[in-house]
């Protein structure tokens, strides 16, 4: 039976970040990032337009009211640097299979290993505590330096798929697979 979050405080320790629950706090660099147009380009989304104002209000909806199935994070640096955002969504409790998707916002942060870090906190914790079979994601079909990044995370590339215009690469980590490999993909995140 899978353990339940870790209240509402939760916080998972990686080797270079630190997974937090969001703060209100949060919401200002949030706003930012989904207002950027390269950000927004590598998530296939459209950048936001909405008032900073109209977001708050959105932001502290969701705060006080999270979708069921989902967990949102902040990253942070071991030294409380905010830097981006990791989730998973569309946990399905039957099949023991969830999404996990991931952004970091502060580009002084690209390319050196915090991505990989917190996607690998993340997938232990949703292995471990949450006791799930399978872990999916889909990442934009160009973008190979996101799909490198997941592929040394334990992910495996599954099919093409299209969605919402986008032309995407499912990839997914099954449980026995992240189990067997877990120890050399651990002791890699700290030597970073």
């Amino acid at each position: 039976m899978p353990e339940p979050e870790a209240g509402p405080y939760s916080r998972l320790q990686g080797a270079r970040i630190v997974l937090r629950d969001k703060l209100f706090e949060d919401a200002e660099n949030d706003y930012r990032w989904r207002s950027d147009p390269e950000l927004a380009r590598l998530d296939a989304a459209i950048p936001l337009t909405m008032s900073f104002e109209r977001y708050l209000k959105l932001f502290e909806d969701q705060m006080k009211y999270p979708t069921p199935g989902s967990h949102h994070y902040s990253i942070e640096t071991l030294e409380g640097l905010f830097i981006g955002n990791c989730m998973y969504y569309d946990l399905d409790t039957v099949n023991r299979e969830a999404e996990l998707g991931i952004v970091i916002g502060d580009r002084d942060y690209w390319s050196d290993g915090y991505g990989y870090d917190a996607v690998t906190t993340l997938l232990d914790h949703m292995f471990n505590a949450r006791n799930l079979k399978r872990v999916y994601l889909h990442t934009l079909e160009w973008n190979t330096r996101a799909q490198k990044s997941f592929s040394k995370s334990g992910f495996n590339p599954v099919k093409p798929v299209r969605r919402m215009a986008h032309d995407f690469l499912l990839m997914d980590v099954l449980r026995e697979d992240w189990f067997a490999t877990v120890e050399e993909r651990l002791a890699a995140r700290f030597k970073q």
